[in-house]
């Protein structure tokens, strides 16, 4: 019953909802390509499939620098059935299928290796005021 528990309070995060539901998109995502997609860190992104890799909901693979995760549930466990429901509710919401095109924007990027693997850098635009107060 403790990891059945476990299992559902899993899904208790949004950022490893989404997580998720891209990987059942897509066979195998890298880490860098999940940090892009979500705009989130790169700890914080390891946290969660992390934390989905000890409850068995993924598997990782090391390639050079690079991790890449994959979904690991078993046939007819609780976790395949509640991975399809998950599948399923969120196919509909226009949000998920916006991070869908935003993923396979960055891989398409990564086909034509036109980035390096890494996340966009975000520059942002300061205005220096030197004059005294």
């Amino acid at each position: 019953m403790k990891k059945h528990a476990q299992i559902f309070k899993s899904l208790g995060d949004e950022t490893r909802l989404k997580i998720l539901w891209l990987l059942a998109q897509r066979q195998e995502i890298c880490v860098c390509d999940i940090v892009a997609v979500l705009g989130i860190t790169q700890s914080k992104a390891s946290r969660h499939l992390r934390h989905l890799y000890h409850l068995g909901w993924v598997t990782d693979r090391r390639d050079g620098l690079w991790m890449y995760y994959r979904l690991a549930v078993a046939p007819d466990s609780l976790a395949e059935k509640l991975l399809k429901l998950l599948v399923e509710t969120m196919a509909r919401q226009p949000d998920m299928q916006a991070l869908l095109a935003k993923l396979d924007d960055c891989l398409a990027c990564k086909q034509q290796s036109r980035c390096t693997g890494r996340a966009p850098v975000r520059v942002e635009q300061f205005s220096w005021d030197l004059s005294e107060p």
